[in-house]
């Protein structure tokens, strides 16, 4: 089992693979872990019981950020933990799925939707 500490330092990790240019962009954004989503993002996503989710991006993507953003809480990622180590057979995939996971909520940040950002996905793996 993956302590919340090794878990952590997975996210920082993946987070430390983000390209510069990225990181060096993101603008009002935390960063957290939860074991699990709350059922009330459950509901707000209209998730399934037999549904997983690794990570959560709430907030409002850069693109759509306008002269009237400001005075704003920050935007939040969640990664989740319990439902990334409950489908990884390996550490090697953990720390995998939690690299993806970063930089697939990281894309929606920068106002990416799920399908532009699982084509990105499919280049990335590919390439």
């Amino acid at each position: 089992m993956v302590s919340r500490s090794e878990f952590k330092t997975l996210v920082e990790a993946g987070l430390a693979e983000i390209p510069e240019k990225f990181l060096r962009r993101l603008k009002n954004v935390g960063i957290v872990i939860e074991e699990e989503p709350t059922e009330e993002q459950r509901r707000k996503l209209r998730l399934r019981r037999d549904h997983t989710l690794f990570g959560l991006y709430e907030g409002i993507p850069q693109t759509r950020r306008g002269n009237h953003y400001y005075w704003v809480l920050p935007d939040k990622i969640t990664i989740f933990r319990k439902p990334i180590l409950e489908y990884a057979r390996s550490p090697g995939e953990i720390r995998k799925l939690v690299r993806d996971t970063v930089w697939h909520e990281i894309a929606h940040h920068f106002g990416l939707d799920e399908a532009a950002v699982r084509t990105k996905e499919r280049r990335r793996r590919s390439a």
